[in-house]
This record gives structure tokens, sequence and C-alpha cells, in this order.
């Protein structure tokens, strides 16, 4: 092994998690490690990660993470924000900006057309790390499904000022409390909009990809009164980590490091539908079954697996392979676990003009508005 560019990798890898660039530190590290083996003629040598995990060969046109999912610096960004999410859609797409005590932020807002004063649901989609609630939107198709399905769906954006690359701190301590930061933040905007556009507040959501499902499942904990149900897709359990190092040991095994504590089930599980691609070498799959745990007011996932779960496998319209896992509790469906085999780290069945999209895979903004659908908070709860 050369020992000087394996240090310079380490270094750099070490700025990029103190900078909250997990995702970076991950492909630096993976990098590093196949040019060492290049240089000493090793097997894997520029094949990380392994073949079967890639929708598409990279090329040097195409600047790629996982050596799938395209970076968007500020040339495609730009031609993103000029596609607007809601073109050829019967409805209003704005920009709002919203503060309370935990802090400011700015989001956009989309209302479909057609709602004619009836209190819709409301949905929270909360983007990736260096994702734009237009990138996201876009990449989701949620604004389309929110037309067929009635919803309003409001996009929060991260503040660089909060993090660097625009990651939900769901990792930090203090963002993982229902009194400040983060989570208090997220829940004050979405009482805000339930009670400027007349929403129902019986069928109110959250969802996000990476560190914005991360928070998803953070709220799911913090502020289960709010919040019905939940759709985390390639994120993590609350309770894994409580740093940046603890969240990058979390991101690679799912488990807890040594510093943090285990994950342990909310206090009021929240019912969630889970989605995450098995060759994902950004957040491991394992972090899913985390997911599906505490929703299901288990303490591990060997405990949720255990209980009554009906299984089906089938193929996308995509070709994509899947595994469904369906959870019921009292004659109600509580939780649902989608496996898209061969998939990475990305949004499933998105549009591939977004970032972090899978199109191959089953259509992820939909499934989770079915589930959403199924989900309301009974009268007098």
């Amino acid at each position: 092994m050369n020992i000087k560019p394996m240090s310079d990798t380490l270094q750099q890898a070490m700025r990029l998690i103190r900078s909250g660039d997990l995702t970076g530190a991950t492909r630096a590290l993976q990098l590093g490690l196949a040019a060492d083996l290049a240089d000493e003629g090793g097997p894997r040598a520029a094949s990380w990660p392994p073949p079967d995990s890639r929708a598409a060969p990279a090329d040097e046109s195409t600047n790629c993470i996982d050596g799938e999912f395209r970076v968007i610096d500020d040339g495609p960004m730009a031609a993103v924000a000029r596609r607007n999410p809601a073109d050829g859609l019967d409805g209003v797409f704005r920009s709002e900006r919203f503060a309370c005590s935990a802090g400011a932020l700015d989001y956009r807002l989309f209302i479909p057309a057609g709602l004619n004063g009836r209190r819709a649901p409301l949905l929270l989609m909360l983007h990736g790390c260096t994702q734009s609630p237009d990138d996201f939107a876009l990449g989701t198709r949620m604004n389309l499904r929110a037309c067929e399905h009635g919803y309003v769906v409001a996009y929060p954006q991260q503040s660089a000022s909060r993090n660097q690359n625009r990651c939900w701190n769901w990792f930090r301590g203090d963002d993982q409390q229902r009194v400040g930061g983060e989570p208090a933040m997220l829940a004050a905007l979405t009482r805000h909009l339930i009670a400027q556009h007349g929403l129902d507040g019986a069928r109110v959501y959250v969802a996000g990809l990476s560190a914005g499902g991360a928070m998803a499942a953070v709220l799911a904990s913090t502020h289960p009164d709010v919040y019905v149900a939940i759709g985390v897709h390639s994120g993590l359990p609350i309770g894994l980590a409580s740093d940046v190092p603890s969240a990058f040991a979390a991101m690679r095994s799912g488990k807890p490091s040594g510093r943090s504590g285990a994950g342990v089930p909310a206090p009021k599980p929240v019912p969630a539908i889970v989605f995450h691609g098995d060759a994902d070498t950004t957040v491991h799959p394992r972090n899913g079954e985390a997911v599906i745990a505490q929703s299901l007011g288990a303490m591990d996932a060997g405990d949720a697996a255990s209980r009554a779960a009906t299984v089906e496998r089938g193929v996308s319209a995509g070709g994509r392979r899947y595994t469904r896992t369906v959870h019921a509790q009292h004659g109600r469906v509580s939780a649902e676990h989608w496996l898209s085999h061969g998939a990475a780290h990305a949004w499933s069945g998105g549009d591939p003009a977004g970032s972090y999209t899978d199109p191959s895979g089953p259509d992820a903004s939909a499934q989770m508005l079915r589930f959403f659908d199924a989900c309301a908070r009974p009268a007098g709860d």
C-alpha cells in the first residue's frame, strides 16, 4: 500500500466529514482505495462500486457519484432551475419564506388547482444533500402525484449557513429533539401551513431522501402529534448518531457507534413506508430495516422481521426487481418496506432530469401517496 497517497485521501475525507459532506467523504475513500489497488495491480482497481450496482457506465462527459448519479454543478443546476417542476401541471408553485423562534428557511409550495376550499392533506418533502427544492420536486415528480391525489406539497430548503452541503442535520444531538433545532423549525412551518391554507391537520405527512429521509424519521419521533405517517427513502433511523463521525459510521454500517445511542422506538410509533436500494454504498440498506423497526415500535430489525408480514416480489415497469414487505397491526397496514434489487442511492422511479434518481425502479412517489392516503389521524386523537 502507498502510505503517502492514502494519507492524503484520509485527510481529504476528514475535511469533508468536518464540513458535513458525508457522501463526498465516502466517495473520496472509495476513489483513494481504488487508486491504491490499481497501483498494486489489485483486482478491484477502478471497479468500485460493484458493477451490478451501476445503471450505466460512467464516461468522461458526466460527473458521477457511485458510478451512477449526476452531480449537479452550476451549469446543470441553472438548467434545472429554468425548468419549472410544475410545468404542464394545473397548479401554483411559488417561493415563500418562514421564520420562527427556532430559525428561518425558504421553501417552495405547490398548490394544485381544484381544491375548491377542501381541507387538503399536506406533504412536507425534504431534499437530500446538495439538492434544492426545485431539483427535488423535478426528480421525484411529486407535484404530478400531488395533482392526482389532491395534496399540497411544501419543499423546505436547507440553508448553507446551517450545513455547508445543505444536508439536514439529522445526526446532531440538538437536531434530534422536540424543542429547538431543525425539527422544531420544520414542525412550526408545518403548523403554519395548516393554519394559513386551511389544510387537514389529520392528514399531514413528511418524506425525504437520504439526509432528508433521516430527518423525516427524526420528525416521526419528535413530533408524532404533527405527522401522521412518514416516507423514508435511502435514509436512517433516529438514534444511530450524535455527531458527524458517528453519522458516517452509521451510514456505512447501519449500526450505532460506540459514541451514539442505539436506535430506539419512538414513544408513539408512526406508520412508515421505506424505500432503499440493496446496492446502496452511501447509506447501508440495514438502515431502512431499522426505520421499519422503529415505526413498528420494535427494538431492532430482527424483532420487526419476526412479526407477521406479507412479502411479495415483482418487477417494475422499468425492469427493476424489488421485494415489498407489508406489516400490519390491529388489522391496519403500519409499515411497508420496498427493497429495490441492484439499485443504489437514488429516488426510485424518479425523473432522470433531477439528481439522484433511478428511473427504472418502482415509483416511490406514487406508492408513498397511496400509503399516506390510507393513513389519517383518528377523530379525537
